[in-house]
């Protein structure tokens, strides 16, 4: 059979949590609309995977979920994912093992599942590395690996090239601080193992948000920056990810259709922080005494932690949600301050949507994305905690009020139009981004196993 009568044909395999899924999610839908087919493999239950290929039939979707997981008993955070990285790569080679039938031309995988690398060269395809954090952390995560940078003490200054000068708090939690499960900063540094034998390197980011950076690193690697992965029409009522939690669109959407333009304040810390009680106490507080609209994105698992009180007493310019489209919320034009964890999803998504934003890193690399939020892109201002780690409600009331009428409110918002004309640019036609795209769509397509 002629090269040019195969169909080109790629396994996509994100780490199982919604930060990761959603972007390698996106990027399948870029390599679909380009004539691969794609099959993503994912770590969920069958229900979701049937609700969610319903819906994205142009990706054939394959769940490795083995319900018996759920009553695993695991002494340890190391012995955790040891167990879940046996069981995925058994999984996975029997499921690139069952699609010989149609040639396997790459294996895409999350940088974090260095292994994966294995598992493709076992059936002789080629391996793709894909970063769902931004280039800044891949390169500290990076200098730590080869053992070039050391935890600092909480007065030095560290410097890591093509960024500004930082410090302690400024640094990824499991390089700057001493945590209670040493095996994620293994995780983390683990991912530039092998890093230099995968096919493609590919960064959830663009070349003008994180061109400095990105200079430096490749020197030392071949990197293609093809995001930012997120979807491109917001405002349609359509489902654009693999979500792991159940939507209810009418009501935030019809509250958010209600409010005047730039008036709420939106919240939400991702799908995986928990917050402690007192933390979550001065949060609401604030939120309560604030003359701001606000949505707010709690989890049920976390909502008891709200007082008794607070939903009743501030219904009149407030809703609590469990789950939203943050993408479709981000768009709306009442949306004026987005207070985040800064997750690396949600910073993008608030650059590209044009929302200042009040940086509440909690943990990993939230905490250097929100310097570069503060001090670099300058599109938000950073929280100060208290001697124990908390921020009290009178710092954020100040942070809110910064954002939405303060004295850097006007160039943080013309900042964030800059950006989001970028990332458009970067995934338009041409663009940087999508170029990188097309670059490895060619590159498949004459290179089919």
């Amino acid at each position: 059979m002629e090269k040019e009568d195969i169909e080109t044909h790629i396994v996509a395999f994100p780490f199982p949590a919604q930060g990761h899924i959603n972007p390698m999610f996106q990027f399948c839908k870029r390599l679909a609309s380009r004539g691969i087919k794609v099959t993503l493999i994912t770590y969920v239950d069958e229900d979701l995977i049937r609700t969610n290929y319903a819906k994205h039939p142009s990706i054939k979707m394959e769940s490795i979920c083995n319900n018996s997981d759920e009553n695993l008993t695991i002494s340890s955070m190391e012995d955790y994912w040891k167990d879940f990285r046996s069981k995925l790569c058994t999984k996975l080679s029997e499921i690139v093992g069952k699609t010989q039938n149609m040639p396997i031309s790459c294996l895409v995988y999350d940088s974090i599942m260095p292994w994966a690398l294995e598992v493709a060269r076992e059936f002789g395809v080629s391996g793709a590395s894909f970063f769902t954090q931004s280039c800044a952390v891949s390169a500290i995560y990076n200098q730590f690996h080869q053992g070039l940078l050391e935890i600092p003490d909480e007065e030095a200054c560290v410097s890591v090239g093509g960024m500004p000068l930082m410090v302690y708090r400024d640094l990824p939690t499991s390089v700057g601080q001493n945590l209670e499960c040493p095996y994620h900063l293994s995780l983390m540094t683990t991912q530039f193992s092998n890093v230099k034998e995968a096919d493609w390197i590919f960064f959830n980011s663009f070349d003008s948000l994180e061109h400095q950076v990105m200079k430096w690193m490749e020197i030392e690697y071949p990197l293609n920056l093809i995001g930012p992965a997120i979807p491109r029409n917001y405002l349609d009522n359509k489902e654009h990810g693999i979500n792991l939690f159940k939507p209810n669109t009418n009501t935030y959407m019809d509250w958010l259709n209600s409010k005047e333009p730039s008036s709420v304040v939106y919240i939400s810390f991702g799908s995986i922080a928990a917050l402690p009680q007192n933390q979550m106490e001065q949060l609401a507080n604030a939120f309560k005494s604030s003359k701001y609209n606000f949505l707010w994105v709690v989890r049920e698992s976390e909502q008891n932690k709200l007082p008794t009180t607070f939903l009743e007493g501030t219904s009149d310019k407030g809703l609590v949600v469990s789950w939203c489209s943050q993408p479709q919320v981000l768009s709306h034009s009442s949306v004026g301050c987005f207070v985040t964890h800064c997750g690396w999803n949600s910073t993008l998504e608030a650059l590209c949507l044009g929302v200042p934003m009040v940086a509440v890193p909690q943990w990993s690399d939230q905490l250097t994305n929100a310097k570069f939020i503060d001090d670099v892109w300058k599109v938000g201002v950073r929280v100060k905690v208290d001697g124990d780690g908390i921020v009290v409600k009178e710092e954020l009331e100040f942070c809110i009020r910064e954002v939405m009428e303060g004295d850097r409110a006007d160039e943080m918002r013309e900042n964030c139009e800059k950006w989001k004309r970028l990332a458009n640019e970067a995934m338009e036609e041409g663009g940087s981004s999508d170029k990188n795209i097309d670059q490895f769509v060619a590159e498949l397509k004459g290179n089919v196993y």
